[in-house]
């Protein structure tokens, strides 16, 4: 891994980044869209499918929001290597990065565990999701928080 991360840091995208407080600018404001539109469509869509929160047609309401929070996942899964790139070893060394990366994927397992169960499809058809959807759904919500937190707590280790 760290031959990769030097690899990383020697790249012209990251020297470009490093010289260019303007451009690092850039490309980390995207990162804070991608995720804010991915938390801020799996956070509704999740305390929906748990029951937290009454209302709207999980038959509208899912198949948008999961497609929102897929491209939230697309825009961070795209600036965030570049952003890795700027200090790669340095990341690898922080303990809250390695949490980051490992809660993410988790929260893309359990993804794919919801889109390929039948409790989604019920959800969806339904509107009314069964145990197994909630649960998954419980676990995606605290998982994708905990990865906003760990990625708030990046900074501070």
């Amino acid at each position: 891994m760290q031959e990769l991360a030097a690899w990383a840091e020697g790249t012209a995208l990251a020297a470009a980044l490093r010289r260019s407080g303007h451009l690092y600018m850039v490309v980390n404001a995207t990162h804070i869209l991608g995720v804010a539109l991915l938390l801020g469509a799996i956070v509704p869509l999740d305390l929906r499918l748990v029951g937290i929160v009454r209302g709207g047609a999980l038959r509208v309401l899912a198949p948008f929001l999961s497609r929102a929070a897929g491209m939230g996942l697309a825009i961070t899964l795209a600036t965030g290597p570049v952003l890795w790139s700027v200090a790669a070893r340095d990341y690898l060394a922080n303990a809250a990065f390695r949490w980051k990366i490992a809660l993410i994927a988790l929260g893309l397992l359990v993804v794919a565990l919801q889109h390929a169960g039948k409790g989604w499809r019920q959800a969806v058809e339904t509107g009314t999701p069964g145990l197994d959807a909630r649960i998954l759904a419980a676990l995606s919500l605290a998982i994708w928080l905990s990865v906003l937190l760990a990625g708030r707590w990046i900074g501070f280790l």
